[in-house]
């Protein structure tokens, strides 16, 4: 069954999707999958990679492998539902122009400058557009119908067309998934809590930067305060409910 939706004169078919129940904490969340998108945060060389900025920065990465194939997991569901996939990409230009002087406080926090500052040599390299640092990771490459939206500080709401994106197309839920936690995937959920956007972040499908309790710290916010938590199993057991025809 399907209903009309007229907009301008135009006539917008509209159908009826199910919905599905995801368990998660504090609560199961009900989901229509075509108000639904996957957000994938910074899924980046820099980010994920050996020899990437944030390897280099000396943090470790050795959980990003597990986390790339959570998300490789939770992506494949995800389309084969009809879920609209969104990825961020994070970065500046070759100049760092966009990544503000020392009169922003990114200049000073930003792991990245610091450390170029420190390291001459590393000019130009990370994180800067067109560099091997900025681009996705292979095994996450986006495909067709997926987004993606650049994004210049560490929420993916900032001076970017996110917002208007996702209320073009209807969407009302975001689940997200991406590195790092603590820093860009819970700066972006919490600037979907406040634009009235329902946040599920999936735990083992995202990886922080530093000590392991800083995870559970954002596991705590974002399951007390600003959304729901679920998991990769969780998350794609539920949505390949999804009828194939409502897909």
């Amino acid at each position: 069954m399907s209903e009309t939706l007229t907009t301008a004169g135009y006539q917008l078919p509209r159908r009826h999707v199910q919905s599905v129940t995801v368990p998660a904490r504090p609560e199961p969340i009900s989901l229509k999958p075509n108000e639904t998108a996957v957000v994938v945060v910074d899924m980046q060389n820099a980010y994920s990679t050996e020899g990437g900025y944030v390897d280099l920065a000396g943090f470790d990465i050795a959980g990003a492998k597990g986390t790339i194939a959570n998300i490789k997991k939770t992506l494949d569901a995800a389309r084969a539902a009809g879920v609209l996939v969104v990825y961020f990409q994070n970065g500046w230009d070759k100049d760092y122009v966009e990544a503000g002087g020392p009169g922003s406080p990114n200049w000073h926090k930003s792991n990245a400058l610091k450390t170029m500052r420190a390291k001459p040599e590393l000019q130009g390299q990370l994180l800067a557009k067109g560099t091997w640092d900025y681009a996705i990771v292979d095994e996450l490459q986006p495909q067709p119908g997926d987004i993606l939206v650049p994004k210049t500080r560490y929420s993916g709401f900032f001076n970017t067309n996110m917002d208007s994106v996702l209320r073009a197309r209807g969407i009302r839920n975001l689940v997200f998934v991406g590195i790092a936690t603590n820093v860009c995937v819970e700066s972006s959920l919490r600037d979907a809590f406040h634009l009235e956007y329902f946040g599920v972040m999936l735990e083992d499908a995202t990886h922080h930067l530093g000590p392991e309790f800083i995870q559970q710290a954002t596991v705590y916010n974002v399951e007390k305060f600003f959304g729901w938590v679920s998991t990769v199993n969780d998350f794609c057991g539920a949505i390949s409910q999804v009828a194939p025809d409502q897909a």
